[in-house]
């Protein structure tokens, strides 16, 4: 994958929300919970990357890139999830950060705040 002709590695980027990476427009993807219905963090995804969607059109902003803006944000694995197959290849993740929006849960409750009736408006979250 490029960006502006760059070649972009996603084990070096943090996940936004758990579904977007940092600097990479207009990429949503879908990871279910490892502890829960996978389906449900499916679903919620799903209906965040609508949300966006819809202010795109509103607002005419053709591009949506999540940017960090929090100095000394920990990268983390993005998985706590100890499985051999996992663990072999956790090196080629994405990462997670130590902080909101780039900590990923695996929370029902808390993402579906964040993510169903959390709020659009956030700084790292660049509409252009």
């Amino acid at each position: 994958m490029k960006v502006d002709g760059e070649v972009v590695d996603l084990s070096k980027r943090l996940t936004y929300k758990g579904m977007m990476y940092e600097g990479v427009p207009n990429m949503v993807s879908v990871f279910g919970y490892t502890n829960a219905s996978w389906t449900l963090k499916c679903d919620l995804t799903c209906e965040f990357a609508c949300r966006v969607i819809k202010r795109m059109g509103r607002t005419r902003k053709h591009a949506v890139t999540p940017r960090n803006l929090q100095a000394g944000t920990k990268q983390e694995p993005w998985l706590d999830f100890s499985s051999g197959y996992v663990q072999r290849t956790i090196d080629r993740f994405p990462k997670q950060g130590d902080r909101k929006p780039w900590k990923l849960h695996q929370n029902y409750v808390a993402d579906l705040m964040m993510l169903r009736y959390g709020k659009l408006d956030d700084p790292e979250l660049v509409f252009s």
